[in-house]
């Protein structure tokens, strides 16, 4: 088991703090291409060589020992396999107070002091030791961004308020939670992310005690 550090923003954070999250999705880097018109194996899609070291066929890799995608992806995805561990990276703070002499981390999520001492620290800067938030892997797999389900949507944290009007009755013809996780996505990603439809790592996993 390996534990790894992984960023969320504000608002995912306390959907994992609620119980809401708990899925994420991340974009594959380098992103599977087209089989080449040529190429002799199977029709679909291939992973560049880069994404496995020393993995030469990668086709028949897939077919021969992993059992498909399916099997291939706990293997290599770069997040971690099933049973690893991510520890949440937040914004963040000391607090103390002087006359007793005591020292503590505050939270921005969840934490609305104003007497921390000092200004927020980003969350790339947190280190393991303050992190609260332990998440263990329970499955991994890759799949279209535009693939989600409304289900899974809603297991992204999402929360859906006027996504009703603004989905369906906007003529867009998208569920509601998709339409708000589309919104989040972009948010995070920028404007066209979502319909440049890439493929995704899907982590979905599970709060423990850290």
């Amino acid at each position: 088991m390996k534990e790894r550090p992984i960023l969320f923003t504000g608002p995912m954070v306390r959907a994992i703090l609620d119980g809401s999250k708990t899925q994420t999705r991340r974009i594959m880097k380098p992103q599977p291409e087209p089989t080449p018109a040529d190429y002799p194996g199977t029709a679909g899609h291939w992973w560049p060589s880069n994404i496995v070291q020393s993995m030469v066929h990668v086709e028949q890799e897939l077919q021969s020992k992993h059992g498909g995608w399916k099997g291939f992806c706990p293997d290599v995805c770069p997040h971690g396999r099933i049973g690893d561990r991510l520890w949440v990276r937040e914004a963040w703070a000391r607090t103390h107070v002087a006359q007793a002499m005591a020292e503590w981390i505050v939270y921005r999520e969840g934490d609305n002091r104003t007497d921390y001492g000092g200004p927020w620290k980003p969350s790339i800067h947190m280190p393991r030791w303050a992190s609260r938030i332990l998440l263990e892997i329970v499955s991994v797999r890759v799949e279209r961004l535009q693939d989600i389900s409304e289900a899974d949507a809603r297991a992204e944290g999402v929360t859906i308020e006027d996504q009703h009007m603004r989905g369906y009755c906007a003529g867009e013809f998208l569920p509601p939670s998709i339409r708000a996780y589309r919104d989040l996505w972009e948010s995070i990603n920028g404007a066209g992310s979502w319909e440049a439809n890439p493929w995704v790592w899907v982590v979905e996993f599970k709060r423990v005690t850290p």
